[in-house]
């Protein structure tokens, strides 16, 4: 079943969510070490979930191990790279939109509404890291409505590697106005103008 307001997330999920968050909304330079004691303290955790999660944001590309030296934040792809990891997700995402869409609900159109308020809220108040927690659940969500895991477990290492680029923006409400259109369209139930929409956002 797909993912809903009530799913209670694990330590280790919760301590990723975060960790993840800050790195997409660069608030960790590149290369920076992240040291299990450090974040287990500031996390008030034993230094097991910060292992789990560290290691799950490795696999997925947010940071990189490298031998005798820890774990550090990991670099930007190059733009070659890039720019296959933009086609692949805007498959994921398009297709996952054209696989759910006659089976859409009021329900689904009250939870995005209620995602884009939070969207909205967070780039007024300009905290990134919240932006990135909101931007990423809003897509998330799509693929999610799948109810394929396996869709899933392909599509956040693709969008994690992509590094999102909020500099294109003049502004912040920028993000929330693009992802209002989307929706938009979605709740009018046109599909064609919908994976447009979502397709020409993923950039």
């Amino acid at each position: 079943m797909p993912e809903g307001h009530g799913t209670i997330r694990s330590v280790r999920e919760q301590i990723a969510d975060q960790l993840r968050n800050e790195v997409l909304a660069d608030q960790f330079p590149a290369e920076q070490p992240l040291r299990e004691v450090d974040l287990a303290a500031r996390f008030g955790v034993s230094r097991g979930p910060i292992r789990d999660a560290l290691l799950q944001l490795t696999q997925e590309g947010a940071l990189r191990y490298v031998p005798n030296r820890g774990v550090r934040v990991g670099t930007p792809t190059s733009d070659e790279t890039r720019d296959l990891l933009v086609v692949l997700r805007r498959q994921i995402e398009t297709g996952a939109l054209e696989q759910i869409f006659d089976q859409l609900t009021e329900e689904d159109d009250d939870r995005w509404r209620e995602m884009l308020d939070r969207l909205r809220s967070a780039c007024e108040r300009g905290n990134m890291a919240s932006i990135v927690e909101h931007d990423i659940a809003f897509h998330r969500s799509l693929v999610n409505r799948t109810g394929s895991t396996d869709l899933e477990a392909i599509w956040l290492p693709i969008t994690v590697r992509m590094r999102w680029k909020y500099s294109r923006h003049k502004n912040l409400i920028e993000v929330h106005e693009e992802h209002a259109r989307i929706v938009d369209h979605i709740h009018r139930r046109n599909l064609k103008s919908a994976v447009k929409m979502l397709g020409k956002h993923i950039v």
